[in-house]
């Protein structure tokens, strides 16, 4: 990585937790926003902010003048944690218990609700009326994206044939959107031209397809120093693209265990089993090979944009950052 960049996302990354630790919500009632004061306390990895002042930065704007929306598109991220986290019944969240385990799942819901309200007021502070209006725009269409992509992963739970396309579909609504969403958003508070946002979202887009790919494979075969049980998706049945690549390279009678795992209730043999079927196939490979691809597309279009060489090398070192995985 170069040292400037380095620099850089030292300097970002400190400017947004004061920030962060600046925030006060309301003190009452306890039972609304003392969740949201634990899931925003828990850390994580700050890709979303560190992506919009990253941006803003690379363009030649302030970047210090789009803290807000950086703790916005966080602050939204984490709503939508709070209540995947009910529908999925996890019981760890970075390595701590769930809101919904620690405060009840009804408290949950309500802070997660209002997160996603508050998200609104922190993007709209401090910017021009027409930027503010097109950043809310851009905002509320990847909300909705969001929200259509948990419902598609909640439905392929049931399903037993899913497919890679219905696969990366899900988690471009679910995941990816969101980085692409915070990368453009960025730009447009720096001053960036209009035609260059489609690459900023590209990139944004498949650093996001990467991410979630490697996420899901750490989830399988990494260790519990992600803060997530392994093996959660496993036991629910989730359809990621390791699963769906063993489907379709797996033996007939691997193919087969694989279905009759569906309903194993030993957690570790169902955990063990799955792996094994994964490793058998060659899934793990493959999916291996197609975050690999996703990141490379999303080196393209950062080199495709006009930008200084140094705004330039500080986004291409972020995007390596987050595909390996080192922060």
């Amino acid at each position: 990585m170069h040292q400037i960049s380095r620099e850089k996302i030292f300097a970002f990354l400190e400017a947004y937790q004061q920030f962060h630790d600046s925030i006060n919500f309301r003190a009452e009632p306890a039972n609304l926003y003392e969740p949201i004061r634990y899931i925003m306390g828990l850390g994580g990895k700050r890709l979303r902010p560190l992506l919009v002042l990253a941006a803003c930065d690379a363009v030649g704007g302030s970047w210090r003048q789009a803290l807000s929306q950086a703790y916005a598109i966080e602050l939204f991220h984490n709503f939508t944690l709070v209540h995947d986290d009910i529908m999925d019944k996890a019981s760890l969240r970075r390595g701590q218990p769930t809101v919904h385990l620690k405060f009840g799942e009804n408290s949950a819901i309500l802070a997660g609700d209002a997160m996603a309200f508050y998200c609104q007021m922190f993007l709209a502070e401090g910017l021009p009326a027409p930027t503010q209006a097109y950043v809310l725009s851009l905002f509320n269409t990847t909300a909705i994206r969001i929200i259509e992509g948990q419902q598609m992963d909640m439905d392929f739970e049931d399903r037993l044939a899913v497919d890679s396309e219905d696969y990366l579909k899900m988690i471009e609504y679910k995941t990816s959107v969101l980085l692409a969403c915070a990368l453009q958003i960025g730009a447009v508070i720096g001053g960036a031209p209009p035609e260059m946002e489609k690459a900023f979202y590209n990139a944004g887009l498949g650093i996001g397809l990467a991410f979630q790919i490697r996420d899901d494979i750490l989830d399988a075969f990494g260790d519990e120093r992600f803060g997530k049980i392994k093996g959660g998706d496993i036991l629910n049945n989730k359809k990621t693209l390791l699963y769906i690549l063993a489907r379709e390279n797996a033996s007939p009678d691997d193919q087969h265990l694989l279905e009759k795992l569906i309903t194993e209730p030993d957690a570790e043999k169902k955990i063990h089993q799955t792996l094994a079927v994964f490793e058998r196939s060659g899934a793990r490979v493959l999916a291996e090979e197609k975050a690999k691809a996703f990141h490379e597309m999303a080196l393209r279009s950062l080199n495709s944009l006009s930008l200084p060489v140094e705004g330039k090398n500080l986004l291409l070192d972020i995007a390596q950052m987050i595909y390996e995985r080192q922060f």
